[in-house]
């Protein structure tokens, strides 16, 4: 069996249709340029059926930064399926709230890769990790890169945007 960390992609991502089905997770609320980003690379890489995972119940609770304000997974699903199907309308899409870190990916015995980002390289690893205990066959790890945000060139991520929401709400109630 080959050792879990030789199955991640070091550099660039695999050429487009490189799998017959790919899995990816997240939170997806306020849908900013990192996650079109991910979902692009993902549905390229995908032949036939792309499996998202969105955070749902358990999975938000920790969430930094306001979880209060994350969207619900229903009006997610809705980017989602546009954003993809915008992409690559053939495909299958199949969207599934995560209750935990793994969802689907480890119980989907017909997936071929997971695509995550620079910083959840140890998710895809861990998932690997409970598929091998599965028996499941493993997952090749695509690794997609990080879009950096404009005015402060960290990373573009959902908490800042939150952030940024929660701040200008106060700013308002006090005026």
């Amino acid at each position: 069996m080959a050792i879990l960390e030789d199955l991640v992609v070091k550099s660039n991502i695999s050429a487009p249709n490189s799998y017959g089905s790919v899995v990816l997770g997240g939170t997806f609320d306020r849908l900013h340029d990192g996650h079109r980003l991910f979902l692009k690379a993902s549905a390229e890489l995908a032949r036939d059926r792309i499996v998202v995972g969105v955070c749902d119940g358990p999975m938000l609770r920790n969430k930094q930064v306001h979880a209060a304000l994350i969207l619900q997974v229903i009006s997610q699903v809705f980017w989602i399926l546009h954003g993809i199907k915008s992409i690559k309308p053939e495909l299958v899409v199949q969207v599934e709230p995560i209750m935990d870190a793994y969802g689907p990916s480890i119980v989907d015995e017909n997936l071929d890769a997971i695509v995550v980002s620079k910083e959840t390289i140890p998710g895809g690893l861990s998932v690997n990790k409970k598929r091998a205990e599965r028996g499941l066959p493993l997952l090749k790890v695509e690794v997609v890169d990080l879009v950096p945000e404009e005015s402060t060139g960290d990373k573009l991520s959902s908490t800042t945007l939150r952030k940024l929401e929660a701040e200008k709400a106060g700013e308002q109630q006090l005026a």
